[in-house]
């Protein structure tokens, strides 16, 4: 699993939950974060680095936790790991079906960084799901790189989460994807914001959910019924990683390993 730094962590969360006795390996491409702000193609040469990396390791299968990277690297991402027969699993078709499939009124809203909605894989995502949808997707260019800094958050970053919000607000919409891994993490501010009643749609349980059927159907289950391993690399500072990795997860991380894996 790879992300730009350690938003990831919320899907390796519900993975760890999910699928307790699979062994994870996390890579946390920080010196490179954010990924948000990257150009296409340059987030795809990220993109088939961190896979090479993590094949290279000895992956089963890959799981893009970055809606950014996912964007802009899936296609090159599944043609290389095709390469030695391995799946890989994005964020962002898993929250399609979700949204698709729970909004009431057929207003469905994206939330993510300026790369994923200039992509427009979530547009793309949505109109596969075979339902009348309209779709609202606002950028909010600072808003991983706040959470990415930690917390606590001062009274100018509500106001700046309220100013991205106000698009979905006008737009009457029922159910938004919070498209990027970061935004899990202020979900209650987000929730407070655009109402209760509106549905916010995330990654992790619908990843883990996908992880489970590739692994069942291709027989790559682990036969371990113990819990299983998770470990973490980083290209930035570890410890830097490991402090604020450790909020994002809600486990120890234990040993960073640091990793150079070249220019992009």
């Amino acid at each position: 699993m790879f992300d730009s730094g350690v938003g990831g962590l919320t899907v390796l969360h519900e993975c760890l939950v999910s699928l307790p006795e699979e062994d994870f390996l996390y890579l946390g491409d920080d010196a490179r974060f954010p990924y948000g702000a990257r150009s296409a193609d340059d987030l795809r040469e990220c993109s088939i680095r961190n896979t090479r990396f993590l094949l290279d390791r000895g992956a089963k299968l890959i799981v893009i936790a970055c809606n950014s990277a996912a964007t802009a690297g899936l296609d090159a991402v599944r043609e290389l790991a095709a390469e030695r027969d391995v799946e890989v699993v994005a964020v962002i078709e898993p929250e399609a079906e979700i949204a698709a499939a729970i909004t009431e009124n057929g207003r469905v809203g994206v939330l993510a960084t300026p790369a994923t909605i200039e992509g427009g894989s979530y547009v793309r995502a949505l109109a596969q799901q075979h339902r009348d949808l309209t779709v609202t997707a606002v950028a909010a260019p600072a808003l991983a790189a706040v959470i990415q800094r930690g917390f606590p958050f001062s009274e100018a970053v509500v106001e700046q989460v309220r100013a991205y919000c106000e698009p979905l607000r006008r737009a009457r919409v029922d159910t938004v994807i919070l498209g990027c891994t970061h935004y899990p993490l202020v979900r209650p501010m987000l929730q407070r914001i655009l109402g209760r009643d509106v549905r916010l749609v995330t990654a992790g349980h619908a990843v883990a959910a996908r992880i489970e059927r590739i692994l069942n159907a291709r027989g790559l289950g682990t036969a371990n019924r113990r819990e299983g391993t998770y470990r973490f690399v980083c290209t930035g500072d570890p410890e830097a990683f490991r402090e604020l990795g450790t909020r994002f997860l809600q486990l120890p991380l234990g040993e960073v390993e640091k990793v150079d894996l070249g220019d992009a």
